[in-house]
């Protein structure tokens, strides 16, 4: 079922992806080696290679820039990386093909890593190993001194280090997965950044907004939302709770999540049952059916209830229909519920980490 505010509007045009520095030859051969021949357009302008699918092949893979599909016709998830970038109506810039290859790299990591991800949903409190973390009032969670900051991350999110699930908010645990990414491909091809990452997170944890400032780049706007089919794997997302009364539950505002293609987004509370679409929108249709008031008058989420009603909806088929149509909306703006829905304008992706195009600017701590 494919329900989308753009579903009746003119397709997308696809932007794709700028190479700043490099022949068309060397270009060919790049996407060529990952099997990305056919509708394959790149033209050179101003000195610039722009590289994107033919609108024909578009018209039978992509349509609308629809992304969601691609995995059925990929041969493997950089396949499936590269095809979501040269559909994209957002132009990705690169100064040159190693600082794609680095990019599409970090990319594979963070699904990977969000593939892996396993947590416990406490919204009011937060736990890491302190084999490898320490808490302190102003700093938030630090590196113990002399640990790895990979093997940290990874102790923290994937169970298999420790044996125990670790208290994340999905906000958080979305961090956790895109700073490990950076810092894996960072071991491999920018060893000066991965120490400057271990040597801040010894002292100070980048969150909330500054995470955002430094380490992600947004993509769309209000003004011109993606469409609502349109994900790279990789990309940091936001479904937002469009009801008012639910959305005043701590950690039931929206939800964070990874795209890790195929189509489906992470769940990380059960990453064996990742979201597709359609069930995350369903979800949190429900929340506002799971509202629940305790003794002191304060308002939580019955989450077996939320199952239920989900459950029970996927048996009518014309409710379900309507709660997608409802939900399958941009979401109307901060502080607004009205007629939007749960889908976002925008995504984030990481900053480029190749040493000759870094973007990161790391604060001084």
């Amino acid at each position: 079922m494919q329900i989308s505010q753009q579903a009746t509007s003119p397709s997308p045009q696809a932007a794709g992806i700028r190479v700043s520095h490099g022949d068309r030859s060397a270009c060919l051969a790049f996407f060529a080696g990952i099997g990305i021949e056919e509708g394959l357009d790149i033209e050179l302008r101003s000195g610039n290679l722009f590289c994107k699918m033919s609108s024909a092949w578009m018209q039978v893979y992509a349509l609308h820039c629809d992304t969601l599909s691609l995995h059925q016709h990929a041969t493997s998830l950089r396949q499936e990386i590269l095809w979501s970038m040269l559909v994209s109506p957002h132009l990705f810039e690169f100064n040159h093909l190693e600082a794609l290859s680095s990019a599409v790299r970090v990319r594979e990591n963070i699904v990977l890593d969000a593939q892996k991800t396993a947590l416990a949903f406490k919204t009011d409190a937060a736990e890491r190993p302190s084999e490898f973390w320490r808490y302190e009032e102003e700093a938030g969670f630090i590196l113990q001194a002399g640990t790895d900051l990979i093997k940290a991350l990874v102790s923290a999110t994937q169970p298999e280090a420790t044996g125990k699930l670790y208290d994340f908010s999905c906000y958080r645990a979305t961090e956790y997965v895109i700073l490990l990414g950076l810092a894996q491909e960072a071991a491999l091809h920018n060893a000066a950044l991965l120490a400057q990452l271990q040597t801040l997170n010894e002292k100070y944890a980048i969150r909330s907004g500054q995470f955002h400032e430094v380490f992600l780049h947004e993509y769309g706007s209000q003004e011109e939302p993606l469409p609502a089919r349109f994900y790279v794997p990789g990309d940091r997302v936001w479904f937002r709770n469009p009801d008012a009364l639910s959305s005043d539950v701590t950690g039931y505002e929206g939800s964070w999540v990874i795209y890790v293609g195929g189509g489906l987004f992470s769940n990380f509370w059960k990453r064996d049952q990742p979201f597709t679409l359609q069930s995350k929108c369903l979800e949190i249709f429900h929340w506002r059916d799971g509202v629940q008031t305790n003794a002191a008058g304060e308002l939580w989420m019955d989450e077996t209830k939320v199952d239920a009603c989900v459950q029970d909806t996927l048996l009518k088929p014309d409710k379900l229909q309507n709660i997608l149509h409802q939900m399958m909306r941009i979401r109307d703006a901060k502080g607004v519920y009205a007629d939007g829905g749960c889908l976002d304008a925008t995504r984030e992706y990481p900053k480029q980490i190749d040493p000759s195009a870094c973007e990161l600017s790391l604060p001084k701590i």
